[in-house]
Order: C-alpha cells, then structure tokens, then sequence
C-alpha cells in the first residue's frame, strides 16, 4: 500500500467515522423527540406507530453503536449538547401538523436520502450497519407522509392549499439551520467519496417527490 493510499484510506476512515457518530446522534434524537410526543398524539394509531418508531430508533443506536466500536469511530458527538437541546426543543413545541412535516418531510425523508447516496462508497461493515436503518426509515416515512395526508383531508380546501404552499419554505427553513450549526458535511461526504452537489441534487429530488406525494388525495 502506497503512501497515498494508505492517506485515502486513512482520510475515508475519519469521515466515515464522524458521520456514523452523526447518524447515531440523529437516531437518538428522533428518538427522543417521538419518545416526548407519544403522550400527546392524537390517538391510538398515531400513539402505536410513535412507539414503534422508538423501538425502532433504539434498535438503530444500539447497531451503529456496536459498528463503531469496531470501525474504531472517534466518539466525540458531532452535534454538541445544546444544539441537542435546541433541537428537541424544536420539536417539543410544534403542533402535531408541524412535527410531522419537520419530522418525516425534512428529517427522515431528505435526511435518509443523503445517507443512501453514501451507501454504495461506504466498506462492507458500515453499509450492514445501515441496512436495517434505512429499511425502517421506509416505514417511517410512511407512517408520517399518510398521517399529514389524514390531516390535510380534514382541513377546507383554502386551509389545506395554503398549508401545502407554505411546506416548501417550511423545509428549506430548517435545513438552513441545520447546516448553520457549523456542521462541514461537504467536507465529509467528500472525502468518503461522494460527489457532494450530486448529493444535494437528490435531495432536493427527494424533496420534489415528497412534497407531490402528500399533496395527493389520501387513499381510503
């Protein structure tokens, strides 16, 4: 191995590294926020498909945990405590309309897209890590994409268009904070081997798709 090779590698390893802690960090964050909200959910479906979503969060932690053990990870949290805490707080206060746009639309839609595009670079033992993630993460999706549609069905016609106009603005708005959290993701995407606008173009993709898919009638 080469001494350029050996600084590819080295350099891949440590990004890698950071976004494994980063995802983990997001899982126990979505967590938590479905954790709080249980509670105050509009009724029992939505209440049973929170929890199974922490279940779900629980188990993703504990797999990505256990893989950067072995990957040799530096643990140190990307996302620091009060960002954390500014987060939840985030979502603590929003009616149940709004967390599920912030939630499922931006969060778990857009956010487990970027990590798809990293998947087909990643090594052996971080793309297992993600399998299972990302399969629940479909589910989740679609657990919070029918309930907005629920929502927006029971909303007059001015009500629900003026909600779908106001979505956009809503996801970009909270991607701008989440990028202003001094977080160098184009750093390290790049240097696990993605091609970064590439990225963002999927993304915004996704967002298109998102978007178009809750503004559908809702299936009885």
């Amino acid at each position: 191995m080469n001494l350029q090779h050996r600084k590819e590698n080295s350099d891949y390893r440590a990004a890698m590294g950071q976004l494994l802690v980063l995802y983990t960090q997001v899982d126990r964050l979505i967590m938590e926020a479905c954790a709080e909200r249980i509670a105050s959910a509009p009724d029992e479906a939505a209440r049973l498909g929170l929890a199974k979503q922490v279940g779900d969060e629980s188990r993703h932690v504990n797999i990505q945990r256990e893989w950067m053990e072995k990957f040799g990870s530096r643990q140190a949290p990307i996302i620091s405590k009060q960002q954390e805490a500014t987060i939840l707080g985030h979502f603590r206060h929003l009616d149940w309309r709004d967390f599920l746009t912030d939630m499922y639309l931006c969060v778990e839609a857009l956010g487990s897209d970027a990590v798809e595009q990293v998947v087909p670079l990643a090594d052996p033992g971080t793309k297992e890590s993600l399998r299972i993630p990302l399969l629940d993460e479909l589910d989740h999706i679609a657990f919070g994409v029918n309930r907005l549609k629920q929502e927006l069905s029971h909303m007059a016609p001015a009500e629900r268009e003026a909600f779908l106009g106001r979505l956009p603005e809503r996801i970009q708005t909270l991607n701008r904070s989440f990028h202003a959290m001094g977080l160098n993701l184009k750093a390290l995407f790049e240097a696990v081997g993605a091609d970064y606008d590439e990225l963002c173009k999927s993304v915004l993709q996704r967002k298109d798709e998102v978007l178009k898919e809750v503004s559908e009638p809702l299936v009885a």
